[in-house]
């Protein structure tokens, strides 16, 4: 009996269309490959937070970045990020001279991925990323706050900071705007766009209040409205 040919049997089966039970096949892996990203890099933050109050990381863009740090620039105080995910806000924002510079992240491998980040940058001793839970961190000192979180959240996230944020300070909301309070600023475009707002003292016992709508930011020329 002769040998096939490997060139033959190659091209053969680079030509040979699927059956049904191979696709099924390829599915089955590919499904077994995202849920082990899942497991390994989301899920471990997420056993400690509500199902309803859970949100996906998805790394912010450089642009997205330039747009927060525009908004913050200049301004005194400790900054946080919430939900920090890999740590390029914190990073970026200390480099531009916001600090002191934290980020509030509970999945435990995107804040060892953050260290790793700070460490080749050479900031390791400067910046500071925690594992808590974002729901559970007091703001009362916080000035400037950037945060990346899914519109389902952020109806509760207007409360806290209400509750919390000291008069002055100033939220960044990235992607998606809070629902109830008015900008001073928006800048960007689709989903690069970010949203500012102002905190005032106000209401009983100094209670936080958004501040009014304005069409511009000390300290950002570039913003604008719409």
């Amino acid at each position: 009996m002769e040998q096939d040919d490997p060139a033959e049997a190659l091209t053969e089966l680079r030509e040979r269309r699927l059956g049904a039970l191979e696709l099924l096949q390829v599915a089955a892996g590919s499904g077994l490959v995202a849920y082990a990203v899942w497991a390994l890099l989301l899920q471990p933050g997420f056993r400690r937070v509500p199902l309803w109050l859970q949100v996906p990381y998805v790394g912010a863009s450089a642009r997205q970045v330039e747009h927060v740090l525009s908004l913050l620039r200049g301004r005194p105080g400790k900054m946080v990020d919430l939900g920090s995910g890999d740590g390029r806000i914190v990073l970026a924002a200390h480099k531009c001279g916001l600090r002191p510079a934290v980020g509030y992240e509970l999945n435990p491998w995107l804040v060892g991925l953050a260290w790793l980040h700070a460490w080749r940058a050479g900031c390791v001793g400067n910046v500071s990323y925690r594992r808590e839970n974002l729901w559970k961190v007091s703001l009362r000192d916080c000035h400037n706050v950037s945060v990346f979180l899914a519109p389902s959240v952020l109806p509760l996230l207007e409360d806290k900071l209400q509750a919390e944020l000291p008069a002055g300070a100033r939220v960044v909301s990235g992607r998606f705007p809070l629902p109830t309070w008015q900008p001073v600023a928006v800048l960007g475009e689709g989903l690069d766009r970010v949203w500012a707002y102002d905190v005032h003292s106000g209401g009983p016992a100094g209670q936080a209040v958004p501040g009014p709508s304005s069409a511009s930011v000390p300290g950002a020329p570039n913003s604008q409205v719409g």
